[in-house]
């Protein structure tokens, strides 16, 4: 039936056109009656339009009541697979497109294969990857008449400014094909069919000629002109756009307050001063307007990048120049000097507790870096692969890239630290390198997800997630607010508190100057907490009465002392106890641990009974858990058992000697050390023993017994003299 069709066709003149697609139709798996229709509704449609590609140029309005009036839709579908019609956007929006799409897809399975595979490797849904492999693809192919292979980053250009132009595009429809280009333009990219990857449509910046417009005064605008395209050959196009904006501030103040001035050479300090008060108080405009006075360090930005204008320009000696200096230092601004905001050690352990168990491999790798290296947030998107060095004698290191004071630097990595690097590596995949914004190189940066950069949003939103896990609370009883650079702060102290050199924080932090870092000095140094407990310790030992809580004595009886809650000191006449906030006596038993301390036989029994009781205080200190007052109990205890070894030894009974002798004997053998010991330059201990027993000897021929020649009173008179001879010498 079908051969007959198209061969009949052919006998009665029919176009080409019409008996190739009677050929298409008669392979279809249809009934003989579908094939009649569609034979039918082509042929009407040619009847009246002869001429398919000069009606494709009539208003869509026309052609879609052809269509309804003739049925041809599927004759038309059929060209434009078939390659016979280019279709433009805003009929295929228009009208539906049945079953085009597939039509085309099943024309070219090869191409719907690959963009599949790549919505794979990426982790699209199945609904979204249906969309773009069918609808998506087919509709980018069909508009610009090609094959996924020829596709260039113009077409996706063009289909965007066709989308942009095309009447049939409402807001839902322009969202919606919008998407779908753009993850098929990523594809393609991956698939490296396009050589840049799609970029979000955002406002263009303006230039600085554009941006000069804004100077109502011709003469200052000129001036203004020619300044920012100098200083935009050094300084960065964000500072070049700050210094524009504020003297288009500088201009509408002018404008407003001294309409008559309209060149640089008109101006003269009163001017300035009026300037001053006026941006003092000034509301915010542009993007962020309110009815509220900018900030102090929008303030104060603006007035030095007024200064810096008129000093360039006065030192560059241009015609324009005021006649003398307008902006001197002390007009700048003084800003206030927090302190760093800096996470309390307790909210910091939770909230890093809280970042480990988030669900956003993203937000839980990022932040853990974060609060792990102390880099910034724009430093950590910019990392690359291979942002990991690894020395065998230093460990890990992440090189950190350029960022915000143009520096580079390494800091160490901790096993938190890499442990999470190493899970985001393993799950990120292969993806084809981005260009990098700045440096115009291809960059594999670390931090991407379905060929595309992550940005700081989930990292935001993962904090305030991780907060509210930990039960961190603000003073209105809110969930606190924290901020990825809060991190870094929380980083730094940790650091100074833990007495790193501000000259390793520095390089840590990537600050260029000591000025930024010495903040951190100012949290809690290390050296003013010492300085400050040696004080608090002199200041404690001179108190009369010890730190006790209210309602309890300040010093127990004697019967509840060893069972007290309280440090407790045994001296050889008494004993001594202190409440824990008062913390150990930093003089508690200094007498028997001292190396001059000498006792006597007649003291052995008040010795042994103060070793009973350190002992006691040892074993009760050990039963309470307090390992630093067993340590010190335990130092006494050695003490004083050494000192009652050598005084039983002194008292065995071959040795008769009272304790008078026993004093002149210590006094002797102190003698005997100082003439020969100290002063000896013997090189073995024969010569040594050789050279006392000689020196004894000649002692022994004339000895001479130690007694006192003077008395007390004439002692005393002495050392008086000594004293009042130093007075008066100035010293």
């Amino acid at each position: 039936m079908s051969a007959p069709a198209a061969v009949t066709l052919r006998r009665q003149g029919a176009p080409d056109l019409l008996v190739a697609y009677a050929d298409a139709v008669a392979a279809l798996p249809i009934g003989p009656d579908g094939r009649r229709i569609r034979r039918n509704a082509a042929r009407r449609l040619l009847a009246a339009h002869p001429q398919p590609a000069a009606w494709m140029r009539r208003p869509t309005p026309a052609r879609l009541a052809d269509l309804r009036r003739t049925g041809a839709w599927p004759f038309l579908s059929w060209c434009f697979v078939e390659g016979h019609l280019t279709p433009d956007l805003d009929l295929l929006l228009a009208k539906t497109p049945g079953d085009l799409y597939l039509q085309w897809a099943a024309r070219h399975p090869g191409d719907v294969r690959q963009i599949t595979g790549v919505a794979e490797r990426f982790g699209w849904s199945a609904n979204w990857t249906r969309d773009v492999c069918r609808g998506g693809l087919a509709l980018v192919c069909l508009i610009a008449g090609k094959t996924l292979s020829q596709l260039g980053d113009g077409d996706f250009a063009a289909f965007a400014q066709a989308l942009a132009e095309a009447p049939s595009a409402g807001h839902h429809t322009w969202v919606h094909n919008s998407s779908r280009a753009f993850s098929l333009h990523q594809a393609c990219y991956e698939l490296r069919i396009c050589q840049h990857p799609p970029r979000q449509a955002r406002p263009a910046q303006a230039t600085i000629a554009q941006r000069a417009r804004a100077v109502s005064q011709p003469g200052i605008r000129a001036a203004a002109l020619r300044y920012l395209t100098t200083v935009a050959a050094t300084l960065r196009p964000g500072t070049v756009a700050l210094r524009a904006d504020s003297l288009i501030v500088f201009s509408e103040y002018l404008a407003g307050a001294h309409p008559d001035v309209r060149s640089l050479t008109q101006l003269t300090r009163e001017h300035i001063e009026g300037f001053l008060a006026h941006n003092h108080k000034r509301p915010w405009r542009g993007r962020v307007a309110r009815d509220q006075p900018v900030s102090a360090a929008v303030s104060k930005r603006t007035v030095i990048d007024l200064r810096c204008f008129l000093d360039d320009l006065a030192l560059w000696g241009w015609a324009e120049r005021p006649s003398r200096r307008l902006l001197f230092p002390a007009d700048i601004p003084r800003l206030d000097k927090p302190l760093p905001r800096a996470l309390p050690p307790d909210a910091d352990r939770d909230l890093t507790a809280a970042i480990s168990a988030l669900a956003d491999p993203f937000a839980r790798t990022g932040l853990t870096l974060l609060r792990g290296t102390g880099i910034r947030l724009g430093e950590l998107l910019d990392l690359e692969l291979d942002c990991i060095w690894d020395f065998a004698s230093h460990g890990s290191w992440l090189k950190v890239p350029l960022g915000k004071l143009a520096t580079e630097r390494t800091v160490p990595l901790d096993e938190p630290a890499l442990a999470a690097l190493d899970q985001w590596m393993t799950r990120r995949g292969p993806q084809r390198a981005l260009p990098h914004p700045r440096l115009s190189r291809p960059a594999d940066f670390l931090f991407t997800e379905r060929g595309r950069r992550l940005t700081p949003f989930r990292l935001r939103r993962g904090l305030d997630d991780a907060a509210a896990a930990a039960g961190l609370r603000g003073r209105d009883g809110q969930t606190m607010h924290v901020t990825p650079h809060q991190l870094r702060h929380t980083y730094a102290t940790t650091l100074i508190n833990s007495g790193m050199s501000l000259q390793a924080l520095m390089a840590l932090l990537g600050h260029v100057s000591t000025e930024m870092t010495l903040r951190y000095a100012a949290l809690a140094a290390p050296a003013v907490r010492a300085a400050y407990e040696e004080a608090m310790g002199k200041a404690r030992a001179r108190l009369t009465l010890s730190i006790a809580p209210v309602g309890q004595p300040i010093i127990p009886g004697r019967v509840e002392w060893l069972r007290a809650e309280m440090l407790k000191t045994r001296v050889a006449h008494g004993y001594c106890s202190r409440q824990l906030a008062a913390e150990a006596c930093p003089y508690a038993n200094i007498c028997e641990q001292c190396d001059n301390y000498v006792t006597a036989p007649e003291f052995i029994p008040q010795l042994q009974a103060q070793l009973a009781d350190v002992t006691a205080l040892r074993d009760d200190a050990a039963a309470r858990g307090w390992h630093t007052e067993v340590a010190r109990h335990s130092r006494v205890i050695a003490s004083l058992q050494a000192h009652l070894h050598r005084l039983k030894r002194n008292q065995e009974p071959d040795i008769k000697v009272d304790f008078h002798q026993g004093r002149l004997i210590e006094r002797w053998f102190a003698e005997l050390t100082t003439r020969k010991l100290r002063r000896s330059a013997h090189r073995s201990v024969t010569e040594l023993e050789t050279d006392i027993r000689k020196w004894i000897n000649e002692w022994n021929k004339d000895p001479r017994p130690f007694v006192w020649t003077k008395t007390a009173d004439q002692i005393l008179e002495a050392v008086a003299d000594y004293c009042q001879r130093i007075n008066d010498s100035g010293h």
